[in-house]
């Protein structure tokens, strides 16, 4: 968060009256929702893992993580490209597997990439006999679009990404869709429509609840500033501006309510970043069969990494207990 408050403190308004009003400027909050939003904007928020920089829990996850970054970069993927439902551009990475049980399609988070976000476990993943289906999401990377939506437009790629899989020679495999901070909180939101037969779980790592309460969050406990009616309300006008929908207008949990697929919730208690209450909150809201591995100790986006083996038992019970087999449905 150092980086943001310098850059706040750039903006014209004296840190010293911010401090002592304790409220967000039209000016900062425009900005902040720039940031959170807009493909161009530096990135200067730190997705804080809830660990000293200099931990040496941090120190082997940053190491470990771009270690397996270039790996995955390496693998014989296909790139793959879709027009989405609203006409931009989409990218993906499609990683076949010999004699494939299953279909992962994998979101990545905010910010962040592919193979950054699914290096560590692109491995288990393939040993496991899945295909996998790496999507580039909108406003990032080499995807189309000026804007993320912080779930709220990518649930709708999720869709077409769910669409292109089902045009694929997978025969009766089942899917499923895996995602990890912002892309958690996309395929949860994903579950709110009415998915395919073949969409048999989701597999939702440290994903919050909704748009606003994750940019209030952020707001209140990294930049201690008051995130208010009146800071919420000239966000959500911003937003709407931007990607024609606000960021109370759909949440996690609004989409737990509909969801019939099982989901696997994933959160480390030591996530600073999104905090882990916000798991427990979407695992409360889900209507359908759930599963909830808690990591003692994980920060943001890394309970993989600090209990291997706990995580991969539980997504191997979860597949153990929703694979089936189901007619291929039409890829429209």
């Amino acid at each position: 968060m150092r980086n943001l408050k310098k850059l706040l403190a750039g903006t014209g308004v004296i840190a010293g009256a911010i401090a002592a009003a304790g409220i967000v400027s039209y000016k900062i909050t425009k900005k902040l929702v720039a940031i959170a939003l807009d493909r161009g904007e530096e990135n200067t928020i730190d997705a804080d893992t809830g660990k000293e920089p200099e931990s040496p829990e941090i120190q082997y996850f940053m190491v470990e993580r771009e270690r397996a970054a270039r790996e995955l970069e390496k693998k014989e993927c296909e790139k793959v490209e879709i027009i989405a439902h609203d006409g931009i551009h989409l990218v993906g990475h499609w990683w076949k597997c010999d004699d494939a049980r299953r279909v992962i399609i994998a979101m990545h988070g905010w910010r962040s990439s592919w193979t950054r976000d699914f290096g560590l476990i692109a491995d288990f993943f393939h040993e496991n006999q899945c295909h996998v289906l790496f999507a580039e999401q909108r406003g990032q990377n080499n995807s189309g679009g000026e804007y993320m939506g912080f779930g709220l437009t990518e649930r709708y790629d999720c869709l077409d990404w769910i669409k292109w899989v089902n045009r694929q020679d997978t025969g009766s495999l089942p899917v499923y869709l895996c995602g990890i901070s912002m892309g958690a909180s996309t395929v949860l939101m994903t579950a709110g429509f009415e998915l395919p037969s073949n969409v048999c779980g989701i597999i939702a790592d440290c994903g919050y609840t909704s748009p606003h309460d994750i940019w209030k969050h952020v707001v209140e406990k990294g930049l201690n500033l008051r995130y208010n009616i009146l800071v919420s309300s000239i966000a959500e006008d911003i937003c709407r501006s931007k990607i024609q929908i606000g960021p109370k207008d759909y949440s996690c949990v609004d989409a737990m309510t509909a969801c019939k697929v099982p989901v696997l919730f994933i959160h480390g208690t030591d996530d600073d970043f999104v905090p882990v209450e916000m798991t427990y909150e979407n695992y409360k809201a889900c209507a359908s069969e759930k599963r909830l591995l808690i990591v003692p100790g994980a920060g943001h986006g890394m309970s993989y990494v600090l209990d291997k083996e706990e995580y991969e038992k539980a997504v191997l019970e979860f597949w153990k207990d929703f694979d089936r087999e189901i007619p291929q449905p039409n890829g429209e």
